[in-house]
């Protein structure tokens, strides 16, 4: 068994909360957050798969720590792309445990994470990309991993999606913090038409070396691929065609989702 512990520090460094436990452990803060708080996940095993939640106006994820997870609250512009929910109000839950066994090895969705950052903190799965546009929240990579799959509109939450500023050579890339084996892929497309172009085809390129092109349809709904199972460690999406040329030049990602299991 391991020692987990929860801290909620101010941007000075000061505990302003904490509380431990073996394999499980839960913190209720009873304060408001203010800007430079952050929240840290110390772990005892690591790497490893811990289930966390780190509000209770948030989802519980099963995420691959390599080590301490640190998480800044974010504030003003930084949070519209999150529920109005979530680090607000006087009183919240975190919760962390070591996820059992058979919650790790668990054929799932191993691109979700609502909890993902910009910055890479040692938790995973991971999105990240070469552009994001105007560097808003809205429009992160991080957003199209957070499992939700609203596209009929773009912008504020629910409607934050990966978005490329008009670039031609957008590229996105998800690492999942070691070894998995994938076998499914699942995208949505932004569909807010017509504000919204469409992508016709797209290539993955897997960390094995070997690459897929998907033919895309002009849809919100769910679009499912399936390949012959690949032990990798991150994929990238890039070579996005557009499929209306001429037309909007708003394409953008709402979700991704790869199946597997890890290694």
């Amino acid at each position: 068994m391991g020692q987990i512990c929860i801290k909620i520090q101010d941007e000075s460094g000061w505990t302003k909360a904490v509380s431990r436990g073996c394999d499980e452990v839960s913190l209720v803060y009873s304060d408001v957050y203010r800007e430079g708080d952050q929240i840290i996940i110390e772990i005892e095993e690591k790497p490893s798969f811990y289930q966390v939640r780190l509000d209770d106006a948030g989802e519980s994820a099963l995420l691959y720590l390599t080590g301490d997870l640190h998480y800044w609250i974010p504030f003003g512009e930084k949070r519209i792309n999150r529920s109005l929910k979530v680090f607000t109000g006087e009183k919240h839950l975190l919760y962390a445990r070591k996820a059992r066994d058979y919650e790790a090895t668990a054929y799932r969705n191993l691109a979700y994470n609502p909890w993902d950052q910009h910055r890479d903190s040692g938790c995973f799965p991971h999105a990240s990309a070469n552009v994001e546009t105007r560097g808003e929240s809205v429009f992160a990579a991080m957003n199209a991993i957070d499992g939700i799959k609203a596209t009929s509109c773009h912008g504020e939450w629910p409607y934050q999606s990966w978005g490329i500023n008009q670039r031609e050579d957008a590229g996105f890339r998800l690492d999942f913090g070691r070894k998995a084996a994938v076998d499914r892929l699942i995208l949505y497309t932004r569909a807010d038409y017509p504000h919204d172009n469409w992508w016709k085809s797209a290539v993955v390129t897997f960390s094995d070396g070997s690459d897929m092109t998907l033919e895309l349809q002009k849809s919100g709904e769910a679009q499912e691929f399936l390949f012959e199972e690949k032990q990798i460690e991150w994929l990238t999406l890039d070579h996005l065609v557009k499929g209306e040329e001429g037309g909007s030049p708003f394409p953008a990602l709402s979700q991704i989702e790869v199946y597997g299991r890890p290694c």
